[in-house]
């Protein structure tokens, strides 16, 4: 059984049933209305057609078999008279629609015979049948006289057919409509179905499903591709949030662990030796720095992807912005020994963009290249002007293989997705990074090769 109200079953079978009697509802106005109208035109066109053949064929020797095929072809009645309305001859192919030879008959000939009219045509009330009958005259050579009659109104029960065919008709189509109306629903719905319930399994978040898109319908098609791709981006989803949560847990769980350790032994063990009590202290601070940095850092991420979260366009000096930044790693130079080498041609180079998201951008692209630089510990970052303003950020580390690199700019991910504590930032940084290159409309990218390093590039538009 369908399922009416406000099934694809019922529509269907609704528009196709309103379809069918909007094409009957014609049928029976036309029936009604302009059938007779139609009829008497065509019944005038007839006569006045046979009138000119008539006339046209008069002389060949074979006139009256034309005659005679030209009553049979378009039903009417014809009779040929001479001048002493003498019956040379008399279809009889039309009989009902003929005219009798009664007295108002007599008189439309004598009428026309007697006046010498070329052509003329009269419109008469058949007494016999009564139903209107038009009839053309026509004069023709050697004094003989050409009188073609029809009736101007169906006779011999046409319209009672038509009407009794229209009956037949309406069933049919009423039943034609139900049996389409229930085999194109199925065609369209059952797929359609098929679709919902597994859309259904995916909302509770079953993604091993596959949605079949073997339909011969090309939106049906194009839909279980739509879904298909949902399916595999919403996984995608779901195990990044899976990564994130894990990765989140371990950047505050290890942070945590590390300052209890030490607040502990600041504490218990090192209550009396200041300078031990010191050294816990810092790496407490140190500790709970990292902590900030994390929420700051996700919480800066969500605010990105927020759809509020809009750029403050101000100018700025890009190479005093990019010297600033690598000041903040005079500790790192001094105790880690890394070496920062910084490239520009220009002392200046004004910009116009958000200068605390470009700070972020550099901020963080700085350190993803300190945290997989080489042995060297080497981290180069170029300025280079030609159409757009390109900035580079090159490590000579073990570099990113090639299938990797689509992957880099999602939170946390990782080679192998083996977290590790990084020297600096929190993993989120390249995410960050992309947000905010998008938000500016800069292209950016990543060219790498294994053992010898990696380039992070932005480029500013002039």
């Amino acid at each position: 059984m369908w399922k009416m109200k406000n099934s694809l079953n019922g529509e269907i079978l609704k528009y196709f049933l309103l379809f069918a009697f909007l094409i009957l509802g014609m049928l029976w106005i036309f029936q009604s209305l302009f059938f007779n109208a139609f009829y008497r035109e065509q019944k005038i066109n007839d006569i006045t057609i046979v009138s000119k053949k008539i006339k046209s064929k008069q002389d060949n020797s074979d006139f009256f078999d034309i005659v005679n095929n030209l009553a049979f072809d378009k039903s009417v009645c014809i009779e040929i008279i001479d001048n002493n309305y003498y019956s040379v001859y008399a279809s009889s192919f039309f009989g009902k629609g003929c005219l009798s030879n009664d007295e108002s008959t007599r008189r439309y000939k004598f009428d026309f015979i007697s006046n010498d009219y070329d052509q003329k045509t009269y419109e008469l009330i058949n007494h016999k049948f009564n139903n209107k009958t038009l009839v053309s005259a026509t004069k023709l050579n050697n004094g003989k006289y050409a009188f073609i009659n029809t009736s101007i109104e169906p006779i011999d029960g046409i319209t009672s057919l038509i009407r009794k065919e229209l009956i037949v008709i309406t069933l049919i189509i009423i039943i034609l409509s139900f049996i389409l109306a229930y085999f194109i629903s199925n065609y369209i719905a059952k797929p359609i179905k098929n679709i919902n319930h597994k859309a259904k399994q995916l909302a509770k978040g079953d993604f091993n499903i596959e949605f079949n898109n073997n339909s011969k319908i090309l939106e049906i098609k194009e839909l279980s591709s739509t879904l298909n791709y949902t399916k595999n981006e919403l996984n995608k989803t779901e195990e990044l949030r899976r990564d994130l949560m894990a990765n989140v847990s371990h950047d505050l769980k290890t942070p945590l662990t590390m300052i209890k350790a030490y607040a502990e032994m600041a504490l218990d063990l090192h209550s009396k030796n200041s300078k031990k009590r010191k050294e816990d202290m810092n790496t407490i601070i140190s500790e709970v720095d990292r902590l900030t940095v994390l929420v700051n850092d996700i919480l800066t991420l969500s605010q990105m992807e927020a759809v509020s979260d809009t750029l403050e366009m101000v100018q700025f000096d890009l190479v005093q912005l990019i010297e600033d930044i690598i000041n903040k790693y005079k500790i790192l130079q001094e105790q880690e020994k890394y070496k920062f080498i910084f490239i520009h041609e220009d002392s200046e180079i004004l910009i116009k963009a958000d200068k605390k998201k470009i700070s972020q951008v550099i901020y963080n692209l700085v350190n993803n290249a300190i945290n997989y630089t080489g042995d060297d510990n080497l981290v180069t970052i170029k300025i280079i002007k030609d159409k757009d303003i390109l900035v580079e950020i090159i490590d000579t580390g073990k570099g990113i293989k090639e299938e990797d690199i689509p992957y880099i700019w999602d939170k946390y991910y990782k080679n192998q997705k083996k977290h590790k504590r990084n020297l600096i930032g929190t993993g989120l940084g390249l995410s960050i990074v992309k947000n905010i290159l998008e938000k500016h409309h800069y292209e950016y990218g990543v060219i790498s090769k294994e053992d010898i390093g990696t380039t992070f590039y932005f480029k500013i538009k002039k």
